[in-house]
């Protein structure tokens, strides 16, 4: 095993399904409810994808937190449904401690309805730990993953997001990712029609995000969460005014 690999626990959800569990973070990679349309509505929704994929040729998404691959399959499938067949969707993300090629088979099992997406993606990812730049789904798809702290690979990364998917674990349990620093390197990498999504709904993150220049909304939350955070990137430092 990697030094940097992910340690994972298997849980039995309410369903009585196998569900991996960081032991090193105390928390899940997806919602015991509903992984799949937890995706769909935070991320996907969150950040109006489908209203944005069937008019654009190019898109970039960076995501803090690639763990099972879930949200890369999901925004992939929506891309290759709506987007212009001859365009091409960029996600980038960043992974402290990467699955192992077993558990992240053992845990995309989980998701028939992606089976075919899922095929591709693990028979290319022993190359995405080497830290290569791979095309998928008929070269319509880019993955990039890098693996490390998230704050320290954006610092040297140069392309612009489209949207954001802020999912690293819960902020209580990785305070470390959800900084200032995090939030600077994304006011960077973002234009003034970028757009973040998040799980969660942590006053910290909110002020953070809303300092950096980010204006943001919350709504109700998906399945035991009362809410989350959605917004996009204003450009104006000045903007950092608290929800109520």
């Amino acid at each position: 095993m990697q030094n940097n690999e992910a340690h994972i626990t298997w849980h039995l959800n309410e369903n009585g399904d196998p569900q991996p569990y960081s032991s090193l973070f105390n928390d899940v990679y997806f919602s015991s409810d509903d992984g799949l349309n937890e995706t769909e509505y935070v991320f996907l929704q969150g950040n109006a994808l489908a209203e944005r994929f069937n008019t654009l040729n190019q898109f970039t998404i960076i995501e803090t937190g690639f763990g099972t691959g879930l949200n890369f399959l999901c925004a992939a499938q929506l891309w290759l449904n709506i987007a212009p067949a001859q365009s091409t969707l960029h996600f980038i993300s960043v992974e402290k401690y990467p699955l192992s090629l077993h558990d992240l088979v053992k845990a995309l099992q989980l998701f028939p309805s992606l089976q075919l997406l899922t095929a591709d993606l693990i028979a290319q990812y022993p190359q995405i730990l080497s830290r290569k730049t791979i095309r998928l789904f008929n070269q319509r798809v880019k993955l990039t993953l890098m693996i490390g702290d998230a704050s320290q690979c954006l610092s040297g990364f140069q392309h612009k997001a489209d949207a954001w998917f802020l999912d690293g674990f819960a902020p209580a349990k990785n305070p470390d990712m959800w900084g200032e620093t995090l939030f600077s390197q994304m006011a960077r990498l973002s234009h003034v029609q970028t757009t973040l999504a998040t799980f969660t709904s942590a006053g910290a993150v909110r002020r953070g995000l809303q300092a950096a220049g980010f204006k943001v909304s919350k709504r109700a939350g998906f399945g035991k969460k009362r809410e989350m955070l959605h917004g996009c990137f204003t450009d104006n430092f000045s903007l950092g005014k608290p929800l109520d």
